[in-house]
């Protein structure tokens, strides 16, 4: 009787199984340091020979999927494995490509010549080539990228394969880079996004995706208000910027912005007298439920845009007050010849990153003019409407702030 003999690809996977078995119990740790590295190097390279031959079966494994009624082998191997969808997917995209496109691709990811990661970046790299170009330089593209992954990592094959045909047809490359270019930034601004999420501890999370031009022109801004503060805070980039975000909003001009509502964008904080004047209170956000603080209230009525609603015991508007509250561009010029830099005391930032401050508040009757205004950093502006810390004017004319015990 005969016996049918198991398949070749049974027969190494059986095999490989078998020889992890037989070292199952051994203990690295007591392996020479030149054996660690040899063995090291070879199993990555054995990794990605059996990953390879893996592939190979899985570009031909239709019928595993339509024996089990699946919609394909990835849905197949996913359900069977419990592995990631998308990882499942992508590989077979990429067994795909590389069994019926991208064959010297192929061949090398089966010597262990190039691993998976490098192999995906290749791969789209030649996808993204254009479909007219000369069969000739697709050949070529494709046995340089592979070539040159003896010598680069994935994210420098990503950079190599962008501007392939600058290296394989220089002639071709610039006509198509700038094509290229074209179709990424057409891509860039359909798919731009932004997302608030409120996250209930009176903070919002902002995420989004933005065009990479788009992105330098934000970074360059926040870095305005950011590269100052270097010199006088060792906080991280992204704590710096976030701070500086905050500050880029509200030097905004509303007046500058589209029409909303029947006028030019326009923030109006609600607030009573009688909180106005306490540190320990609240104010209202007109068409939000959200609040703000007494104290921010006040630093906001500074600089920001805004309109302060100041209301009676039975809520009648004592005050409705308007953005001639706010210093104006000439009254900021001349203090910043005035004071020449914030004038808290021991602050080296220059007059030009500062804000006008109100020495006596509005809401204690303080007026908008130079006598009354000094310039102070973000930070000390910030400092100087927070509550633990009081404030006094030294002969000098600096602000010395102390924290309050």
């Amino acid at each position: 009787m005969l016996v049918n003999s198991p398949h070749p690809v049974l027969s190494c996977a059986a095999a490989i199984e078998a020889a992890l078995k037989d070292v199952d119990g051994v203990e690295p740790s007591f392996m020479r340091t030149s054996e660690k590295a040899d063995a090291l190097l070879a199993l990555a390279r054995l990794e990605t020979q059996l990953a390879a031959l893996r592939l190979r079966v899985m570009a031909a494994a239709e019928d595993v999927a339509a024996d089990a009624g699946a919609r394909d082998v990835a849905a197949w191997l996913t359900h069977q494995t419990h592995d990631s969808p998308q990882a499942c997917r992508a590989e077979q995209h990429l067994a795909a490509d590389l069994e019926t496109r991208w064959t010297r691709l192929a061949a090398g990811v089966a010597a262990g010549a190039v691993n998976l990661a490098q192999a995906r970046v290749i791969a789209r790299a030649l996808d993204e080539l254009p479909g007219d170009l000369d069969p000739a330089l697709l050949v070529q593209a494709e046995e340089h990228l592979v070539e040159a992954a003896k010598e680069y990592r994935p994210d420098q094959l990503r950079v190599l394969g962008r501007r392939i045909l600058d290296v394989i047809a220089p002639e071709v490359g610039e006509a198509e880079e700038a094509k290229q270019l074209q179709r990424e930034e057409e891509r860039a601004w359909e798919t731009a996004s932004l997302t608030l999420t409120r996250r209930g501890d009176g903070t919002t999370r902002l995420s989004g995706v933005l065009p990479d031009a788009t992105a330098v022109r934000l970074a360059t801004y926040l870095d305005a208000f950011t590269s100052p503060r270097q010199h006088t805070t060792a906080m991280p980039q992204h704590r710096a910027r976030g701070q500086a975000f905050c500050a880029l909003l509200e030097h905004l001009d509303p007046a500058k912005l589209p029409a909303h509502g029947g006028d030019a964008t326009t923030v109006m904080v609600v607030i009573d007298h009688e909180s106005l004047t306490k540190d320990l209170a609240t104010a209202g956000l007109v068409g939000t439920d959200d609040k703000i603080t007494a104290c921010e209230a006040r630093r906001l009525a500074c600089t920001a845009q805004i309109v302060p609603v100041v209301l009676g015991g039975k809520s009648e508007i004592l005050d409705l007050g308007r953005t001639r509250r706010l210093f104006s561009r000439a009254q900021h010029k001349a203090m910043r010849l005035r004071d020449k830099r914030c004038r808290a005391d021991g602050c080296t930032i220059p007059s030009t990153w500062t804000e006008a401050h109100h020495w006596k508040p509005w809401s204690k009757g303080g007026e908008t003019n130079l006598a009354d205004g000094v310039l102070l950093c973000s930070h000390h502006h910030h400092r100087a409407h927070d509550p633990r810390y009081s404030v006094e004017r030294i002969p000098n004319g600096d602000i010395r702030f102390h924290r309050r015990n």
